[in-house]
């Protein structure tokens, strides 16, 4: 204190104090101050209710739902979803009169791929070994070989003019579990047996739509429920219901249980597909015959040929658009052949005559009048074997070639009668001839494994390199048992010519080395294609030449024995050098005595139609 200040002068001072705080804060009673203070609060107030909110926003669940019709795509009443193992499918099927039916791409594809649709008919086939089903659409009954059989439901029926097939015919000849659900209506089918990881849920949550709090809900859950669990990430995994939602719930919402096994039914039997095959390597020869009168010929083709089992003549060509075709069958050809201990397997062709082999094979009434007319020109003839050389079978008709091929075999099987195949090398724009399809049915299955360049190829080279014929080979057998592949080798080769353009001629094994005499050549080994090479120009223009001979022949033989093939064609008798059949007669006893010990190994290319060239 100020010693010089009076008791008054203080008091002075205090007052004046007093009127400085009431100016500046709205009077000595000091209400002034509350309207600021509330407007402090309300602002802070303010920002945290938006804070609040947007914590809220962030970390809150959503209870949006997605409605299940949409995420199955349900736009129609009749669409039915299906779930396939633990995929929802883009496929759907079909819901009418309380009964459900699959599409049948749906069924060919994953189910049954003997179930065939005849478009121009609109008949729904179905083969076994044995049977042929024949069932019309919209209709609970169907025949087998003229018999009616009756089905508790219409089998089949079309939806937009697409074939559905009822789920519960499918199920009587195929291997898959299905459980029905409802609401959207929904069908979960499994392709096989699994185990399966299990979760047990802990607490009542959502199944949403993605993994995260803020995605659609699909389906609330209880605790207690089970779910299986498909993916398992770091906060949520990809699960399904008992019911086949399938959706994303938080791991803190499971608790894991032991895995649980999806058991198939049970009750399926696949067929056995018996083949009518040999107990010893097939040593077989085209016999190209363009008329009755060249079937007299045999016995001098013949002559100098050696260990010959099999012999194909060529006697049937396809000659109109119906199924119907020309004969040249010879009986006493046939006896003769018996008599020298050779079968006869007579071939029949598509490109002899000029017909629309897409038209015969896709209707069923042109396959029938086909098959019944070649199994019993076959029976009547007491022939051993029907050889198919359908060539430049087009894309669209690969299903109805297959479907030719079941049906054939069915007979075939029931008589005893062998049925081959023959097939181009394979290749990316082959595939539609069904090799995988083909090996199951047919008793042998012919690779043509020749024809590597032709005669319309722009460019020259081999009819039959090492590796073309090696990968043909090995590309076959990835889809065909080797024990049923017969790997065809040529007698013929190719002489080019090259000038203003490349052109070849076909020449027997003998005409080529009078060819390379004349000009005075020597072939000289080529260890790329394991063939004797040769190249020389006259009259103004290059020839070369990559020879069949017996080194070649060797070497194609040799390779063929490392695969345990069921043994050799040739194209065609006549062509090769007497030479050839020491050759052959080496392989088929290396292939005798392999018979029994080669395991079946894992197996590209000219669609074009057999050589009928002659020197």
């Amino acid at each position: 204190m100020d010693k010089n200040k009076t008791r008054k002068d203080i008091l002075d001072d205090d007052m004046m104090d007093d009127a400085l705080y009431d100016d500046d804060f709205g009077g000595g009673n000091k209400k002034g101050w509350v309207p600021v203070v509330f407007a402090l609060l309300l602002i802070i107030m303010v920002g945290g209710v938006a804070v609040g909110m947007k914590l809220y926003d962030k970390y809150s669940y959503s209870k949006e739902t997605m409605d299940l019709a949409q995420y199955y795509n349900i736009t129609q009443e009749w669409q039915t979803a299906l779930v396939v193992n633990d995929e929802v499918a883009e496929e759907q099927a079909v819901l009418r009169d309380g009964n459900y039916y699959l599409p049948l791409t749906f069924v060919q594809e994953r189910l049954n791929d003997k179930f065939y649709y005849d478009r121009h008919e609109k008949l729904l086939l179905f083969t076994t070994p044995t049977e042929l089903y024949e069932i019309p659409v919209d209709s609970a009954s169907y025949s087998i070989a003229g018999t009616q059989q009756q089905n508790d439901k219409i089998i089949w029926i079309l939806q937009d003019e697409i074939p559905y097939v009822e789920i519960e015919f499918v199920a009587k000849y195929s291997d898959f579990l299905s459980q029905i659900y409802e609401a959207p209506a929904r069908i979960q089918i499994y392709l096989e047996g699994e185990m399966k990881q299990a979760a047990m849920i802990k607490k009542d949550t959502a199944v949403r739509y993605q993994g995260g709090i803020k995605s659609d809900i699909l389906k609330e859950i209880s605790k207690g429920d089970k779910v299986f669990v498909l993916e398992q990430m770091e906060t949520w995994s990809k699960v399904k219901t008992q019911d086949s939602v399938i959706g994303y719930v938080e791991n803190k919402r499971l608790e894991e249980i032991p895995e649980e096994e999806i058991l198939m039914p049970g009750t399926y039997v696949a067929p056995v597909y018996t083949s009518v095959t040999r107990a010893y390597p097939i040593n077989l020869a085209w016999h190209q015959v363009t008329n009755a009168v060249a079937n007299s010929g045999i016995d001098g083709m013949l002559a100098n040929t050696k260990g010959i089992n099999t012999i194909s003549p060529t006697w049937f060509f396809l000659n109109d658009n119906y199924g119907n075709f020309t004969s040249i069958a010879d009986q006493s050809y046939v006896d003769n052949m018996h008599a020298r201990g050779i079968e006869v397997w007579a071939l029949i062709d598509n490109f002899t005559n000029e017909v629309d082999i897409a038209q015969i094979l896709s209707t069923t009434t042109n396959r029938k009048t086909l098959i019944n007319n070649l199994v019993q020109t076959t029976l009547a003839y007491d022939i051993d074997g029907i050889n198919v050389d359908f060539e430049q079978v087009p894309s669209e008709a690969g299903a109805d070639y297959v479907q030719f091929l079941r049906e054939l075999s069915i007979p075939c099987r029931q008589n005893g009668i062998v049925l081959s195949v023959d097939n181009y090398v394979p290749t990316e724009y082959t595939a539609h001839y069904g090799r995988a399809e083909q090996g199951e049915v047919v008793d042998y299955f012919i690779i043509m494994g020749y024809d590597e360049h032709y005669s319309g190829s722009s460019q020259a080279g081999s009819v039959a390199s090492y590796e073309y014929v090696k990968a043909g080979i090995e590309n076959t057998i990835k889809d065909v048992p080797a024990t049923k592949v017969i790997n065809a080798i040529p007698f013929y080769t190719r002489l080019w010519k090259i000038a203003d353009g490349v052109s070849s001629e076909a020449l027997s094994m003998s005409a080529a080395e009078n060819v390379l005499a004349q000009y005075g050549v020597t072939a000289t080994w080529d260890e790329e294609t394991s063939q004797n090479f040769a190249e020389f120009e006259a009259d103004g223009a290059k020839y070369q030449i990559w020879l069949e001979d017996m080194q070649s022949i060797s070497a194609k033989l040799n390779l063929m024995s490392g695969y345990g093939l069921a043994g050799v064609a040739a194209w065609k008798l006549g062509l090769e050098k007497a030479e050839i059949w020491n050759a052959i007669g080496d392989y088929l006893s290396v292939s005798q005595i392999n018979a029994q010990t080669v395991e079946n190994q894992p197996s590209e290319e000219i669609p074009q139609t057999q050589i009928i060239e002659t020197d």
